[in-house]
C-alpha cells in the first residue's frame, strides 16, 4: 500500500468542542489536508516539540522517548492507517536493530512521539480520500461564484447594488442546498476553519452517496 507524506500546517483550538484542538496536516506532494481533533494534552505535548521548548519535567511523550531509547528501541516513521466511523487509528514502526514492529496508537499520541524522534509522518489514499480536504477545487468553485456575482453586476449598472457581505460557515443542515453547502465549504477552508470544513464535507458525501 502507497504511503503518502504529510506534514504538520497548523494547531488551533476547537471552535465546537471544548479544551479541543484541531491539528492540520497536509499533503506534502499534493494540495490535500487532513484535520484531525485532538485533546489538550497531546496539542500541548506536540505544541512544546515544535516549538523546541524543554519543560521542566518530562511529559509522558518525552518519558516513552526516554525508556525507547534505553531499551535500544528506535522509531522508523508514524502512520495514520485508517478511518473508521470518523475515528483515525495509527500505528508506530519501531525497530530494535534486528527486527521491525508496529505498535497500534491514536494519531495525536504518534505524532507527538514521531515529532521527538524526528520520523516522517504517512497516511493512506483511503484516508485522503475519505477525510481529506481538496483546496484547489473549492478555489475554483469560488473563482465560478465570483465571476457569477461579476456577470450578474454587470447586467444591473443602471441599478447597482451594495455588494453582498459573505456570511459565516455554518453548521451543515438537511436544509442546505447542496450549492450552499459548497459554497460555506469554500467560505471555512478560505477562513482556515479545518474543523467546520471536515463537517461540512461529511455532509456533502452523505448527501452524494
Amino acid at each position: 500500500m502507497k504511503k503518502i507524506p504529510l506534514e504538520i500546517l497548523g494547531l488551533s483550538s476547537s471552535q465546537s468542542q471544548s479544551g479541543s484542538f484541531a491539528l492540520i496536516l497536509g499533503e506534502k506532494h499534493g494540495n490535500r489536508r487532513l484535520p484531525i481533533i485532538i485533546g489538550m494534552f497531546e496539542a500541548q505535548s506536540i505544541a512544546i516539540q515544535i516549538e523546541k521548548i524543554s519543560p521542566n519535567r518530562p511529559l509522558t511523550h518525552d518519558l516513552f522517548k526516554a525508556f525507547a531509547e534505553h531499551v535500544h528501541v528506535t522509531i522508523i516513521e508514524v502512520v495514520i492507517s485508517d478511518l473508521k466511523e470518523g475515528v483515525f487509528y495509527s500505528r508506530i514502526v519501531c525497530s530494535d536493530g534486528a527486527t521491525t514492529f508496529e505498535i497500534d496508537a491514536r494519531p495525536s499520541d504518534a505524532i507527538a512521539i514521531g515529532l521527538r524522534f524526528g520520523v516522517p509522518i504517512f497516511t493512506v489514499e483511503s484516508v485522503l480520500s475519505e477525510a481529506g480536504i481538496i483546496l484547489s477545487d473549492l478555489d475554483e468553485a469560488s473563482e465560478d461564484e465570483d465571476e457569477d456575482d461579476t456577470d450578474e453586476d454587470e447586467d444591473d449598472d443602471d441599478n447597482p447594488r451594495p455588494a453582498p457581505q459573505p456570511a459565516e460557515p455554518r453548521e451543515p443542515s438537511g436544509q442546505v442546498s447542496l450549492d450552499e453547502l459548497t459554497k460555506m465549504l469554500a467560505q471555512a477552508v478560505e477562513k482556515e476553519d479545518y474543523e467546520k470544513a471536515a463537517k461540512i464535507r461529511d455532509e456533502l458525501d452523505k448527501r452524494n452517496s
